[in-house]
């Protein structure tokens, strides 16, 4: 009964595959390998738009590297405050922007508001030197309490940003979870509703470490391969990263993944339901779940091998189960029988 996280989950056997047929021979370094063009042109297709793809190992270099693109040093870049840019990045953003400010706004179940942005902004004065000036948004897709963006609420939120002068990024560490339960197109969940700059997360969905950072506004990428070599993160041997990447979104294999991944928390989330003394403090959209069990049953469930973290801020006996493509009606079932008791 593994819903610690779907970090725990392996790689997905066409994504072990790839990598191995990728080992066969000699190719050229630095991304200038087939694998990773054949990535690119299949990004490009995937999103119906032209853009720029960098492949990063690591999701935490993917959000820091592409906030530094959009924010200056002296900049403040608007965010929800559990964003994981904000809390689990050891300042990472701010870093690698040399300095910039992340300010954390009001959000509700982990959405930013169109109310709570606006007060945000205007929070600094533009062109008052002793203040930050509005640099950049950040969203988390699915959000920190496993809500998901529809178009119409990254729509709202990015016409309010640009309409500042401030650029839009999304951190889509569950990015193919969200898009699989919003039923729309990535274009319609990125640049069609305004996202500039998108970190595409493949790791926790069947990826063994592989992240990309997508541009959709290209300007934003002028100077990107400066940054990822400085980093440290252009790979010599990119094709392994790419490799992963292309057979991830080949077929669908990442929508059918975070399908399997949202199938399995829906079926969680209906089991438990039906448990008088389980409440819910968010809705579960994806494949997160934030719930509060009944007194003693996590202290049970640890017993028979499950593993989960506590989270004491969203209630009493609140905990965070996650699901991933490899969780199966087994484990769901008997951790749900348990909880019963």
């Amino acid at each position: 009964m593994h819903f610690a996280s779907d970090n725990i989950a392996g790689v997905h056997p066409k994504i072990m595959q790839a990598l191995a047929d990728a080992n066969e021979g000699a190719a050229r370094s630095y991304g200038e390998d087939e694998v990773t063009k054949a990535l690119e042109k299949k990004m490009a297709e995937i999103f119906e738009t032209d853009l720029a793809v960098f492949p990063i190992a690591t999701g935490s270099a993917a959000n820091c590297l592409a906030l530094s693109t959009i924010a200056p040093p002296w900049g403040a870049i608007f965010c929800h405050e559990h964003a994981h840019c904000f809390d689990d990045e050891c300042c990472g953003p701010e870093f690698y922007t040399g300095g910039a400010k992340m300010y954390p706004v009001e959000a509700e179940s982990g959405r930013l508001t169109v109310e709570g942005l606006q007060q945000g902004l205007d929070r600094f004065v533009v062109g008052f030197d002793h203040h930050p000036q509005r640099a950049g948004v950040t969203l988390t897709q699915c959000t920190e309490y496993g809500a998901v963006y529809q178009p119409e609420h990254i729509r709202a939120l990015a016409d309010l940003a640009h309409a500042a002068d401030c650029k839009v990024h999304m951190d889509g560490a569950r990015f193919a979870n969200a898009l699989a339960s919003a039923s729309c197109t990535p274009a319609e969940l990125t640049w069609k509703s305004g996202v500039d700059a998108l970190s595409f997360g493949a790791t926790k969905n069947g990826a063994m470490a592989a992240e990309a950072v997508v541009f959709f506004d290209r300007d934003l990428a002028k100077d990107f391969i400066y940054r990822r070599k400085r980093a440290g993160h252009l790979f010599s041997k990119m094709r392994y990263l790419s490799a992963q990447l292309l057979a991830y979104i080949t077929d669908d294999l990442w929508l059918e993944n975070a399908r399997h991944a949202n199938r399995a928390a829906m079926r969680l989330h209906d089991g438990l339901q039906q448990i008088n003394s389980v409440s819910f403090a968010h809705p579960v959209e994806a494949n997160e779940l934030f719930v509060c069990l009944p007194g003693g049953a996590a202290d049970k469930l640890r017993a028979e091998g499950a593993s989960f973290y506590d989270m004491d801020a969203i209630g009493k006996n609140g905990v965070r189960l996650v699901c991933s493509f490899v969780t199966t009606d087994a484990e769901v079932d008997r951790f749900i029988k348990i909880c019963r008791g």
